[in-house]
């Protein structure tokens, strides 16, 4: 599935997308990072045009997929959401990784403990994501059943927002 025409494709994209970026004054997805590692998010939040109303609307807490796991669900199937004139699919899949509010790691771990072992939280999609502890790291489960494990946490955003990296992509729905 990886064919060197879809990695072409997909880096033309995100090339197209980063000169767009350097260009938009939004900074919805501005952190003190570096951006390095989440170059698709990016681009598909520049498809969809979901980072000026992050950036009027908020704070947020957003689980950002890295690129590997972007990667990892499928460079095919983002490239042709990104592309895709419909941009339905790509806000869906977007906003079911936002949640409102300032979700800090530490709040994470309150609620948690709280729901003895696991919290719920909705998405701006409406949909829940279950939270527990494995080891010393958050894991997030969609409705799929499908996990991703917090791998870089309380990443500030300027708009007082929080970032936290995640290692899978999850999923409103089967994709």
């Amino acid at each position: 599935m990886n064919t060197p025409a879809t990695k072409f494709f997909l880096c033309l994209c995100l090339a197209f997308s980063f000169n767009t970026t350097a260009q938009n004054t939004s900074n919805a997805l501005s952190y003190t990072g570096k951006m390095d590692n989440h170059k698709i998010l990016l681009a598909a939040v520049n498809a969809t045009e979901l980072g000026s109303l992050l950036q009027k609307s908020g704070p947020f807490t957003i689980f950002a997929p890295s690129d590997a796991a972007f990667e990892k669900f499928s460079s095919n199937k983002i490239a042709e959401l990104i592309k895709a004139e419909d941009k339905r699919a790509l806000k869906s899949l977007l906003s079911y990784h936002i949640v409102a509010g300032q979700l800090t790691a530490s709040r994470m771990l309150r609620a948690i403990g709280r729901g003895n072992g696991m919290a719920s939280f909705t998405t701006v999609q409406g949909k829940k994501l279950i939270a527990h502890l494995d080891g010393y790291d958050i894991v997030l489960t969609d409705p799929m059943g499908n996990t991703a494990r917090i791998t870089a946490a309380d990443l500030n955003l300027e708009n007082e927002g929080v970032v936290h990296e995640i290692d899978s992509v999850i999923l409103p729905a089967q994709m």
